[in-house]
């Protein structure tokens, strides 16, 4: 009989008893910190951050996993501390480089630095990662803005209509994907959100605004003067609406109140193309067509108006020059 035997067994009874405390202690902790987490996480809610962060540091300092770390992070986030909230997004990325949430938040603060080309590629990852359909639809969102702001119409359109079929309660997005729309041409699309945000925020006279601008485009022009006398209503002065009330008022041939606004307008915002087109062509009603021309020179120079193109070829025509003497 080898007597090595009972020695061996032995001692592999040892291994797995040992194995199996190591297994249930890491058990243990990882329960602890993730009770640790979730008050912390309650506190941040309740707009409580440095109580919340104590919490987060006690989790980190029993499992510094990437799951606690950017747990933490989130508070340093609403503490608006980014240099430790990217030392935390950092350190759980080097730890799992396939987290999810750790690339939706490397790409949050990329977009806060204004470096698009990062905040993309790891919104990208985070898109192709998230297992959590929430997790995903905010990763889309956040991809969708960058997109936007990229002149990446298309792509940054359909991020932001998948996205926010979940995260519905963002109300930049919205903006955003309310301003695509416009840009695109899809005005009743664009007119749509608007709507949703003149109920989440209506105290915010751009909306108004904007959702008068919209119905313009729609040629609705009573329904849009409605909604620009809710705007100036909470701002008389406001010289975007009052520019778009302008071009309605002389779409419907009232010049005299259009020349009045476009005029006020002009005197607190001078740099608005918009207002610049349409004085403009309540000048060409008057014949005064070299003020006109100025008026569209400067819009055209401003951009953003494409009908000023139009108005340039049809009414100042530059093509032709003195001879040249011979």
């Amino acid at each position: 009989m080898d007597r090595k035997a009972p020695i061996l067994r032995a001692s592999r009874l040892i291994g797995t008893a040992a194995l199996v405390g190591f297994l249930s202690c890491n058990a243990v902790v990882a329960q602890e910190s993730r009770i640790l987490v979730l008050r912390g996480d309650s506190l941040l809610k309740l707009e409580k951050p440095q109580r919340a962060l104590e919490f987060y540091e006690k989790a980190v300092q029993a499992d510094p996993s990437a799951d606690n770390l950017l747990a933490r992070a989130k508070a340093w986030f609403v503490m608006d501390r980014m240099d430790r909230f990217l030392l935390d997004v950092d350190a759980a990325l080097r730890k799992d480089s396939t987290s999810a949430n750790g690339h939706y938040q490397r790409a949050l603060y990329a977009y806060r630095a204004q470096d698009p080309a990062k905040a993309e590629y790891h919104g990208t990852k985070a898109v192709e990662l998230a297992k959590q359909p929430y997790l995903k639809a905010q990763a889309q969102v956040l991809r969708g803005q960058v997109r936007g702001e990229a002149k990446k119409n298309q792509l940054a359109i359909e991020d932001l209509e998948q996205g926010l079929t979940l995260v519905s309660n963002d109300p930049e997005a919205m903006k955003t994907l309310a301003r695509l729309y416009d840009q695109e041409g899809r005005h009743a699309d664009a007119l749509a959100l608007l709507e949703k945000l003149c109920v989440i925020e209506p105290g915010q006279v751009g909306h108004w605004t904007n959702r008068g601008f919209e119905l313009t485009m729609l040629g609705r022009y009573d329904e849009a003067l409605t909604m620009i006398g809710e705007a100036l209503s909470m701002d008389k002065d406001e010289p975007v609406a009052l520019s778009n009330r302008a071009y309605v008022r002389m779409m419907m041939g009232q010049e005299a109140e259009a020349w009045s606004d476009v005029e006020r307008s002009l005197r607190s915002y001078p740099a608005n193309a918009f207002a610049l087109r349409t004085r403009a062509m309540l000048r060409l009603r008057k014949g005064d067509r070299a003020k006109a021309c100025e008026d569209l020179t400067l819009a055209k120079a401003l951009g953003g108006v494409p009908e000023v193109e139009q108005l340039i070829k049809e009414n100042c025509d530059t093509s032709t020059s003195p001879q040249r003497r011979r």
